[in-house]
């Protein structure tokens, strides 16, 4: 199948992406905050915020200086300290900070590269995805987002269950949004007790559960977020049962790490893996994802096994020809001849 053709192929099928904190780091190393902020990791939070004060004789196991570990020694010898809500009060107040470079990033690519049918599933407390979201949401239909962790663009409202940008109001109701508390790394988490937190992970634990696609970038199942690996083993079930699924992982540690984190999830050899997001299934067949991967199993004929791949350039200098390259797939899922979009 070639290019053109794969373009015109258009089908459904739910194409699940997860992200973590490697995501945002990676595209703030390529398109760097508009006022130069760096993007913290776990291991550098602590510094890059400046609460150090606030952490003062406290360390994890060993001495760490790694701030999963450092919040939840403080809060296991007192979970109503004073210095835990200055901690999140700097960490918000960062976060909130942040903004997008005006041109695109690979949030933009990634936004636009998945269709209204597909789920992003963030673990993220950075603004950059809902960002991006909201600068092409006029363009074309974007895929639904989860927030496990809370997010800091995000409000909700407990009364109609809906959510949206903090400091607007609830479209049904019309009272503000509450913003949503962020989750932060103790060693026991609640994803049940919190309203919006329990919807985002049905959602998300629902849509693991079918989905034939999913996209891991950037998330390293760290060792204080053991209950979210079991949540997710659970709605994914047995490696056994999803012989027809497939795993694809964007990271920057090594294949071998990357089989042993994900064993539980992936069936014998069906796991794609690249330290590049240009080089993963999201660049090489934007929009059309799921597509590309079933006539795999399921071609027209047997020349349609193979097709083409339709790589995104990697450089556009505007928003404006970023979304001018999405066009020609974009009027193809309006016009498709197939019948299941």
């Amino acid at each position: 199948m070639n290019r053109e053709e794969g373009i015109k192929r258009v089908y459904g099928g739910p194409h699940l992406v997860i992200l973590g904190a490697g995501a945002s780091i990676a595209s703030a190393l390529r398109d760097p905050e508009v006022n130069g902020k760096p993007l913290p990791s776990m291991n550098n939070l602590i510094e890059i915020v400046g609460f150090a004060e606030l952490v003062e004789g406290i360390s994890g196991d060993n001495g760490s200086s790694n701030f999963e570990l450092v919040y939840s020694k403080r809060h296991e010898l007192d979970p109503g300290s004073a210095s835990l809500r200055q901690m999140e009060e700097k960490i918000e107040a960062y976060f909130n900070s942040l903004r997008l470079p005006p041109t695109p990033t690979i949030y933009d690519y990634l936004v636009l590269s998945l269709r209204r049918k597909d789920l992003i599933a963030t673990f993220n407390w950075d603004p950059f995805l809902y960002d991006a979201c909201h600068r092409h949401h006029d363009f074309t239909d974007l895929p639904r987002i989860a927030y496990l962790h809370g997010n800091v663009r995000i409000g909700y409202c407990a009364e109609d269950h809906t959510k949206g940008l903090n400091g607007t109001n609830c479209s049904k109701c019309d009272l503000p949004f509450i913003p949503t508390r962020l989750l932060y790394p103790v060693l026991q988490k609640d994803y049940t007790s919190d309203p919006f937190l329990r919807s985002e992970w049905n959602a998300f634990s629902k849509f693991l559960k079918h989905a034939k696609l999913v996209t891991i970038f950037g998330y390293g199942a760290p060792d204080s977020d053991v209950e979210a690996v079991d949540i997710m083993s659970k709605a994914w079930g047995s490696p056994n049962e999803r012989n027809l699924d497939q795993i694809e992982v964007i990271d920057i540690v090594s294949e071998d790490e990357i089989r042993n984190r994900w064993d539980r999830f992936i069936h014998t050899h069906h796991y794609d893996y690249t330290d590049n997001y240009f080089q993963s299934r999201l660049a090489m067949f934007p929009r059309r994802t799921f597509e590309a991967y079933m006539h795999q199993f399921l071609p027209a004929s047997i020349e349609e096994a193979f097709q083409e791949p339709n790589p995104i350039p990697t450089e556009f200098d505007t928003l404006g020809q970023l979304r001018e390259w999405f066009t020609a797939l974009i009027e193809a899922e309006t016009t498709s001849e197939f019948e299941d979009k």
